[in-house]
């Protein structure tokens, strides 16, 4: 059975979580993890989900403000041995619809060229890609996403 809370970024489970997530990307990201990872402080973040699988924590995501109207996903992952069970898709669904409750707009976020899950994820979520923003204009290994609310 899938559980799903809402807490902030000083949860442990979800810090255990982007511990893992960190872990991945330094994978992924190789030479450039170090320039990605400063953008990824959590200490700020205000709306975190994590997602549980029979009492164990296995997905989060998260979002902060970006703007007046819009807010900027953060923090996605999910355990590679629950993938494919759509708790992907239903924490950015429980993220959207706490977005729109607090009466934000759209959605932005970034991710990266060797993410293929997330690309697909968020294409597939109705996300469409647009020009790179802020920190990541003129980032060849970034794709950036939006998506109205």
């Amino acid at each position: 059975m899938i559980k799903f809370i809402k807490t902030d970024s000083v949860n442990a489970d979800f810090i255990q979580l982007v511990k893992l997530l960190d872990d991945d990307l330094k994978i992924r990201d190789g030479e450039d993890h170090d320039f990605y990872n400063q953008f990824n402080n959590i200490e700020i973040l205000k709306h975190v989900i994590v997602a549980y699988y029979n009492e164990k924590p296995v997905g989060c995501g998260a979002f902060k403000k970006f703007e007046k109207e819009a807010v900027e996903i953060k923090r996605m992952f999910v355990l590679p041995e629950v993938r494919g069970k759509q708790i992907g898709t239903k924490i950015l669904i429980a993220l959207e619809e706490w977005a729109q409750e607090i009466c934000y707009k759209q959605i932005v976020l970034e991710t990266g060229v060797n993410m293929p899950e997330a690309i697909g994820l968020y294409s597939k979520m109705g996300y469409k890609s647009i020009p790179n923003y802020g920190q990541y204009k003129n980032v060849p290994t970034s794709i950036c996403f939006k998506k109205m609310l």
